[in-house]
């Protein structure tokens, strides 16, 4: 009778987004500084539409996304970014702290930032992962943006399948979080 019963469905396999770096390539704290330096606020990331989901988004053709069956993140991308951008920019040395926004924690300036774009492209081969951040420096006080930048990493997927384009996701984020760091 077993043979009657319809198969379960697959279940989902998670990945996380943790952009994990090699251990000796550390970012050089600056310390050179004409006085106390700043404490940095950061605010939770937001995403743009279609990319706030724990699907694992991948485009076959322009304008197109769409998502893997079975595969997905632990989280969004957004809430995961959180602490590696807190990570990224502490070692710098240019802040007294970094702090995410949630510890309700004031600072001198604050960071809002956006993913753009985190996405699996196949219309190449290998396929590339592209993953875009906008960043805002703004003064906390005058609520004037002191900077905007948006940044981005391409990297090819070792494989064209979805844990390809985790690994490759990975690196782009680690990327662009170097990028942060100088920013």
């Amino acid at each position: 009778c077993g043979g009657l019963l319809p198969k379960p469905a697959p279940q989902p396999t998670y990945y996380t987004l943790d952009a994990a770096s090699d251990p000796h390539h550390a970012i050089a704290a600056d310390t050179q500084r004409s006085g106390p330096a700043p404490t940095l606020v950061i605010n939770p990331p937001r995403a743009a539409s279609g990319f706030d989901s724990q699907r694992i988004i991948y485009l076959r053709q322009t304008h197109q996304l769409e998502y893997f069956a079975h595969n997905q993140w632990i989280d969004t991308p957004a809430r995961m970014l959180a602490p590696l951008l807190v990570a990224a920019i502490e070692p710098t040395g240019r802040f007294d702290a970094v702090l995410l926004s949630t510890t309700g924690a004031s600072g001198d300036l604050r960071l809002d930032t956006e993913i753009l774009t985190l996405q699996q492209d196949f219309s190449s081969s290998p396929s590339e992962v592209q993953f875009t951040l906008r960043a805002y420096l703004i003064d906390s006080t005058t609520r004037r943006v002191l900077a905007r930048r948006d940044l981005m990493a391409t990297v090819a997927a070792p494989s064209d399948d979805p844990y390809g384009g985790v690994v490759a996701a990975n690196a782009a984020v680690h990327a662009v979080l170097e990028q942060l760091s100088t920013f």
